[in-house]
């Protein structure tokens, strides 16, 4: 095995922030998949990242305060496996009140909606739910919109604040919000009335 491309797959692991996490498909623009894959294991094997699940790997930083390895980000696992597996996924329930804001509960349960298989997935305290939803309500949405959407649903009908609105509001730049109330279009009539009091809101 060629170490020029291990040490390019290492430099890129390390220059990227503590959190993310890797699949051998994201470094095929520097070898080929078997070569990345024997190269992400020696990585390992050395003790250089860490495996949290076949074919997936993060750099974990050590914590002078906590004196442990950080745990990687719940949610860049979560689209890890989506890239590794083909899926398109979009936060839901309390995992999408938090990204939004809306809720400071981290969740205990990380879930997703997904076009993929039901799964559920643990690496050491991180747990993570993938449930099965039609591709129609999360593919061909950006991220945003598809998260919006899922936020809104899991705080109920009916039952959504002008201050939950306005949080909201506050976090799209005008090229999210137009797009959130174009794709927004296709999803359920209750829903896409609060994304239309979102767009009046200034």
């Amino acid at each position: 095995m060629n170490a020029g491309y291990s040490d390019a797959i290492y430099d890129r692991i390390t220059a990227a922030d503590s959190e993310d996490v890797f699949i051998a498909g994201d470094f095929l623009d520097i070898a080929n998949y078997e070569t990345v894959r024997k190269s992400l294991n020696r990585l390992d094997e050395y003790g250089k990242i860490r495996k949290i699940s076949r074919g997936i790997y993060y750099n974990p930083a050590y914590s002078e305060f906590l004196k442990e390895y950080e745990a990687p980000s719940p949610n860049n696992i979560a689209l890890a496996l989506a890239r590794k597996y083909n899926w398109t996924i979009a936060p839901s329930g309390n995992t999408a009140l938090n990204q939004l804001g809306l809720s400071s509960q981290v969740p205990a349960l990380w879930t997703y909606v997904s076009d993929g298989p039901y799964r559920k997935f643990g690496f050491d305290n991180i747990r993570i739910e993938f449930k099965r939803r039609s591709n129609k309500e999360i593919s061909g949405m950006s991220p945003k919109t598809a998260l919006i959407i899922q936020a809104i649903k899991a705080v109920g009908k009916d039952k959504i604040t002008e201050s939950e609105i306005a949080k909201i509001r506050k976090q799209l730049s005008d090229k999210e919000l137009n797009l959130l109330l174009t794709e927004g279009r296709r999803t359920t009539v209750w829903v896409y009335e609060v994304i239309r009091r979102i767009g009046e809101m200034k």
